[in-house]
């Protein structure tokens, strides 16, 4: 009852020593005698209680662990991240199910518990940061048709147009007579037109041409 004394370590060696005593000091003697029965103590922890349930350290965290990935932008670019009173960060956290803190130096922490969600989130930011560069290929959800053509958004907040003649390799009348209204396409940045217009182009993306101009996803099941 005169000295609390906890070790903690591992085979090779202490880590950590926390000692609470009521009496003035101790010898040399109670030292080490204490030290070499935690030794004892811990090897036989060590041996079989834990090696028999976990011998290393797990390769990856529990998908129900949660996790936080940090990331840095361009911090001209928070604005455009955030959007008007919020929106799109907002949706970000909505569609993946994350929380995003960002710093004043373009510092992003990005935290939740799936993963695969967190990656999602972190390209949709990448891709509102990142300016539109010629042969850059992109998925987007047609968010508006016009006569001339169709407006896909590739992020929250980042859109761009596709012209009626660069959405099928055959003429077409109509937008609609191809895509709808929440259809999901794959499309390759054609760079500025004469007018200085970000274009994109759905023909013109590498693929399997037997699906040029073909809807990759839709919002319609049928």
């Amino acid at each position: 009852g005169d000295m609390d004394f906890k070790v903690a370590g591992t085979h090779d060696g202490i880590t950590a020593i926390q000692m609470d005593i009521k009496i003035h000091g101790l010898t040399r003697k109670i030292v080490e005698e204490a030290i070499r029965n935690t030794h004892e103590a811990r090897d036989y922890i060590l041996k079989n209680v834990m090696e028999p349930c976990i011998a290393a350290p797990r390769a990856s965290v529990s998908k129900w662990a949660p996790k936080i990935v940090q990331i840095k932008i361009d911090p001209d670019k928070i604005g455009d991240v955030v959007g008007q009173k919020g929106k799109n960060i907002n949706a970000i956290i909505a569609a993946y199910d994350v929380t995003i803190d960002i710093e004043d130096d373009g510092s992003v922490s990005i935290c939740g518990q799936d993963m695969d969600k967190m990656d999602q989130a972190i390209e949709t930011i990448r891709i509102i940061t990142t300016e539109f560069e010629k042969g850059m290929i992109l998925t987007g959800k047609v968010v508006s048709i016009k006569d001339f053509g169709a407006f896909l958004e590739f992020a929250p907040g980042k859109e761009a147009m596709v012209h009626i003649s660069k959405i099928a390799n055959t003429r077409i009348n109509k937008v609609e007579d191809v895509l709808q209204i929440g259809d999901v396409v794959r499309a390759i940045c054609l760079g500025k037109d004469k007018m200085g217009r970000i274009s994109f182009s759905i023909k013109d993306c590498p693929k399997d041409p037997m699906d040029v101009g073909r809807v990759v996803a839709s919002a319609d099941p049928e």
